[in-house]
């Protein structure tokens, strides 16, 4: 099966530039204390022994903090160079090469998944079929955190760090995704969005959905 242009480009993207990015982000949660409040309602929602997935893990920071909360953590990535940098910086944590959207994990097999600001570059008609994947792989009662940017203005980045490359930075609505998940199967958790910091340079809010796959199917 030929690959799609946006899984192609997304990873030839990151593959430029993960170091710089690495580099940029490498303690990017220390200034977002909402950021690591969610994480640690996600945590606490996860049950049970099985396999928990950051899925987009990049350089693997989220996934390294999830895992020092307790959670059997693993990620996987488009990028093998972001995912060489996750694996020199935590060398105890498994990571993985992959598409989300065809994930090599059996059905129902995780007791938890996040997907954290890794669907950004998922074309809109494309995440019905995104977080389909996602509760194909998650158990009954597993929650899914999905993180985002807010608004209706993409943003586009060309020849960052003064690499030949580009990409857009989708942002949606938070509504919008919500109905996807549920037509998903998924029930919400929980909704949070947070007004843009302008000491971190931002200019959209930052959103933050959990749901949960539920234990039965709905009648």
């Amino acid at each position: 099966m030929t690959e799609a242009d946006f899984i192609t480009t997304t990873r030839t993207f990151y593959d430029a530039i993960a170091e710089d990015y690495a580099d940029l982000f490498r303690d990017e949660l220390a200034d977002r204390p909402v950021e690591r409040a969610v994480l640690g309602v996600f945590a606490e929602l996860v049950e049970g022994d099985g396999p928990v997935a950051d899925l987009g893990c990049g350089p693997g920071r989220t996934t390294a903090r999830l895992a020092a909360l307790g959670l059997p953590m693993f990620g996987i990535d488009l990028s093998e160079s972001m995912l060489a940098i996750a694996r020199r910086e935590n060398p105890g944590l498994r990571f993985e090469q992959g598409s989300m959207l065809e994930l090599d994990i059996p059905d129902g097999a995780l007791a938890g998944a996040l997907s954290f600001y890794s669907s950004i570059h998922t074309p809109m008609d494309q995440l019905p079929a995104l977080f389909a994947e996602f509760h194909r792989v998650l158990a009954p009662g597993a929650p899914l955190l999905v993180a985002f940017q807010a608004g209706d203005e993409h943003r586009h980045h060309d020849r960052p760090f003064g690499q030949p490359v580009s990409l857009t930075f989708q942002r949606r609505r938070p509504d919008d995704i919500v109905d996807l998940l549920r037509a998903a199967g998924f029930a919400l958790l929980s909704r949070t969005v947070r007004e843009p910091d302008p000491a971190l340079d931002e200019v959209s809010p930052q959103a933050f959905l959990i749901v949960r796959k539920p234990t039965r199917p709905e009648i």
